[in-house]
């Protein structure tokens, strides 16, 4: 038995992969509160260059992420989550950012790690969070913001029921170029509306 679980822990090591149980689920993914831990994950997942140009961001110290993550956990404006899988392999961030109770808003923010996109996982995870925050919390307006040609986020936003509100016309600059920023939302009476599972009823 000790051996076991010697070799669970030493598999766990190899894949980057530990035991941790997570607060709030979805069909197929798990949330659980992101630590500073976390940071060599997160730094390469940033480090994608996808996710580099979708997001808009550029390479940064692991160092400098850490501290970044240690302000996260401090901040009582947002709830930053790993996601996971059943075996608890992680897969991505998410988070809901600049929370406003008094007014019952919040910014969303997603990523998933490269190998893990288009399998539904962040469609998962974003209506695990979405039910999270109006299941849980007074919030009543959770708004996304990303590029208005980042066709895959657009995607994943819709199929949660976020709907597209505006364009922020050349509000970002990005590899020498001016982009146009999609604003999308969801309101507490449509997620109320929809037709699906609850994270509670699954």
């Amino acid at each position: 038995m000790a051996e076991n679980a010697v070799e669970d822990e030493e598999t766990a090591a190899e894949t980057g992969r530990e035991s941790r149980e997570p607060c709030w689920r979805g069909r197929e993914v798990g949330l659980a509160p992101l630590d500073v831990d976390d940071a060599e994950l997160m730094h390469r997942w940033r480090s994608d260059p996808v996710a580099a140009h979708e997001i808009g961001i550029w390479p940064r110290p692991l160092s400098g992420l850490r501290e970044r993550i240690e302000r996260y956990i401090d901040n009582q404006d947002r709830d930053d989550f790993v996601v996971l899988l059943p075996d608890s392999t992680p897969i991505g961030h998410i988070a809901l950012a600049d929370q406003d109770i008094a007014d019952g808003t919040a910014d969303v923010h997603l990523m998933l790690a490269p190998e893990y996109r288009g399998q539904g996982y962040g469609t998962d995870a974003l209506d695990a969070l979405v039910d999270l925050a109006f299941g849980e919390l007074p919030l009543h307006r959770l708004q996304a913001i990303t590029h208005s040609d980042n066709t895959a986020a657009l995607a994943t936003l819709e199929k949660s029921g976020f709907l597209r509100e505006g364009v922020r016309r050349s509000a970002c600059l990005h590899r020498g170029r001016r982009h146009d920023l999609a604003v999308l939302s969801l309101l507490r009476p449509e997620w109320e509306e929809l037709a699906r599972p609850r994270s509670w009823d699954l």
